[in-house]
């Protein structure tokens, strides 16, 4: 029998955790992460890290292995948990990947094109442009260059802005197109579901979210690793306002209001990729007894 991954998808603070583990103890398998900052060992409260409880049920993989001063890739990822599939699917038939990374969930599914070295005389007249200009233009770029990727990409996220315009510019081609070559081929079957709610009910659920991380001392973890903020991992949703208001740029209280409205911005950009895949079956978090149903009819 073909082996089986079991793809939960979904937006940041829609209920992925405690689903996927419920389906795990269920099916008897293990759990690993597509979530492309809880891989980070020193980030914890922000990047709303599973608990040690939770960690404790199931056993997960790409939770905490890595540290900020690496760098890392989709395409990294990609090869990581390929080899991660390997080991569980010899002791296991299925496995389980949940997270909200698109980009992650895509390198596993359908590979990622290796993109080009970077054209120093590009990246330096875009250097050059951005330092001058500022983030908009690199936004104004990507917006007429490739406007499917403008969509989805983190418009606050100026390297990755960077590294799209420059491939575009270096190839001629969309940098989306890079994302959306033919799949590689897998050894093992693919199923999927993603998880929704009514909007509203999401976004408060993320308001919450953020003022229970604010409780248990996001202020103080993000304290920790202020000198290192110019690094790639800590451009993230909840450190990068707080450093912010480190600077003296505004308040507390408007810190808050920033992450909460950038977290919800990071949403809406999850769920727009994941509407572009077809092969996702949907359910509200809830309906768990309609999503084991699911899973018994396909495994």
């Amino acid at each position: 029998m073909k082996k089986k991954l079991i793809i939960i998808a979904g937006p940041t603070g829609i209920g992925k955790t405690d689903l996927s583990i419920e389906l795990a103890q269920m099916l008897d398998t293990y759990i690993i992460s597509a979530d492309s900052r809880q891989i980070y060992k020193e980030l914890k409260i922000g990047v709303a890290r599973p608990s040690e409880q939770d960690l404790s049920k199931v056993k997960h993989f790409m939770i905490a292995n890595k540290s900020v001063f690496d760098y890392y890739s989709a395409g990294k990822y990609e090869l990581e948990v390929l080899d991660i599939l390997k080991d569980i699917f010899k002791e296991k038939n299925t496995a389980l990947l949940v997270g909200g990374s698109g980009m992650y969930i895509d390198a596993v599914c359908k590979g990622i094109d290796a993109l080009p070295d970077a054209d120093p005389e590009i990246r330096k007249k875009l250097t050059e442009k951005y330092e001058k200009e500022g983030i908009e233009s690199l936004r104004f770029d990507l917006k007429r260059l490739d406007p499917e990727h403008y969509e989805i990409v983190d418009l606050n996220n100026s390297k990755r802005l960077l590294r799209a315009v420059e491939v575009c510019l270096q190839t001629g081609k969309t940098y989306t197109s890079f994302l959306t070559k033919p799949n590689k081929e897998r050894n093992f079957t693919i199923l999927k579901i993603g998880l929704e709610r009514e909007r509203k009910e999401l976004y408060d659920r993320i308001n919450r979210r953020v003022d229970l991380m604010i409780e248990d001392g996001l202020v103080e973890e993000a304290k920790k690793y202020y000198k290192y903020k110019h690094l790639n991992s800590l451009n993230t949703v909840g450190y990068k306002e707080l450093f912010a208001y480190f600077n003296g740029e505004y308040n507390l209280e408007e810190a808050i209001r920033l992450i909460k409205r950038n977290s919800r911005r990071y949403a809406k950009r999850q769920i727009t990729w994941f509407k572009r895949d077809k092969e996702i079956s949907r359910f509200h978090p809830d309906e768990k007894q309609n999503i084991l149903k699911f899973f018994s009819e396909h495994t």
